[in-house]
């Protein structure tokens, strides 16, 4: 039978990524992310559970880690469960369960970005107009029409689902 490793995850960035390079020159980006669960319990409480997920980024992409995503991103990240196994100085075992990522995009937008963050630090010109469905002009401003932001029924697709 066959297996497949595979997590997707969307969340928070805790702190900003730190970046290193192997002895190889290989940039290696490590960060956490914050996903949590809300419910209610039998008594109707609203109920919240925060778990942290550890997530490392190789190559380019651990480069673009770097220099894009900031404490407070929203991401999305696609990769597998890596289980590193050692025993410390005191003879205890010990277990660190992380996700090798393989790809991520960021998600959010202007207004959702961290405070004291420049509004154009995420996005190259015109990245937030061609969001949007507009192109952008050719002196990369954005030529996005101001006003009510479109809704997801407003757009007409061939998508059968």
């Amino acid at each position: 039978m066959a297996s497949h490793n595979r997590i997707t995850l969307i969340g928070h960035l805790g702190r900003d990524p730190e970046v290193r390079y192997t002895a190889g020159g290989e940039a290696v980006a490590v960060f956490s992310i914050a996903t949590t669960d809300t419910w209610r319990d039998k008594e109707g409480n609203k109920q919240e559970r925060t778990d942290w997920h550890r997530i490392e980024f190789f190559g380019r992409q651990a480069e673009v880690c770097g220099q894009y995503l900031k404490k407070g991103s929203l991401i999305y990240v696609e990769g597998r469960m890596q289980y590193d196994k050692w025993t410390d100085k005191q003879g205890v075992e010990r277990t660190l369960a992380k996700v090798r990522g393989e790809s991520m995009q960021m998600l959010g937008t202007n207004g959702q970005r961290s405070a004291g963050e420049p509004a154009d630090s995420r996005r190259p010109a015109g990245a937030a107009a061609q969001a949007a469905g507009t192109p952008p002009a050719a002196d990369g401003s954005s030529t996005a029409p101001v006003g009510k932001p479109r809704r997801m029924d407003d757009f007409d697709d061939d998508i059968p689902f």
